[in-house]
């Protein structure tokens, strides 16, 4: 596939998410782009297959399930598959279409796949990279608000005498997931921009230790 039909194939993504993704302020077109502009980075950093990366950056959070439904672990598998009809209905190549599917399916942290492809790793990286840093406070916030979680815990704000519950205080998930992710990117590009990005949020929360 040439450049110019891929950059057709974008402009109809595009579409796509802006039309489609207005329900989750956390997951909405804005975040798509930001996954996408990194994603692209990685992948010609990486030298990978752009013609699954982008369709997979694009439509991996096509499906949207709410962080405290049951059936959260499933979200990257029907976006998967809502993926391949979407796909289907434009006539992309289909020869792309099992890389794609799983790229979608192992980018996401709760369903716990893991990644076998080089596309596959640079979605997963571009994705988690977007849930770090300046960006990755702001969204947390934003979730934890949804799902009416306090910010912090009044009695142990940094969690230094108990183990971290995230489904109490969003400060807590910075501890159960979020500093975690810097280890498992797979990209060096990634994991750099990783730790600069946790680098800051460890900042932050030193900057509210000595505001509260």
């Amino acid at each position: 596939m040439n450049d110019q039909q891929l950059a057709q194939f974008e402009m109809q993504f595009l579409a796509f998410a802006q039309a489609s993704m207005t329900q989750d302020k956390a997951h909405d077109v804005a975040h798509i782009q930001r996954v996408v502009k990194a994603a692209k980075q990685l992948c010609q950093a990486e030298e990978a297959c752009l013609a699954v990366v982008l369709p997979a950056a694009y439509l991996h959070d096509c499906v949207t399930v709410a962080k405290n439904h049951p059936d959260r672990s499933k979200s990257s598998l029907l976006s998967a598959d809502r993926a391949l009809q979407l796909l289907q209905e434009v006539k992309y190549p289909s020869e792309y279409f099992d890389a794609i599917h799983h790229a979608i399916v192992a980018h996401s942290f709760s369903a716990n796949v893991e990644p076998t492809t080089l596309e596959a790793e640079i979605v997963r990286d571009a994705d988690r990279l977007d849930a770090l840093g300046a960006i990755g406070i702001a969204r947390c916030i934003q979730v934890s608000c949804s799902l009416n979680v306090a910010l912090y815990a009044s009695d142990d704000p940094f969690c230094t005498q108990r183990e971290p519950d995230d489904r109490i205080a969003t400060v807590d998930h910075f501890y159960t997931k979020l500093f975690k992710l810097k280890e498992d990117m797979r990209s060096a590009a990634a994991r750099e921009e990783a730790a600069r990005r946790t680098e800051f949020m460890q900042a932050y929360l030193k900057q509210l230790s000595k505001e509260i």
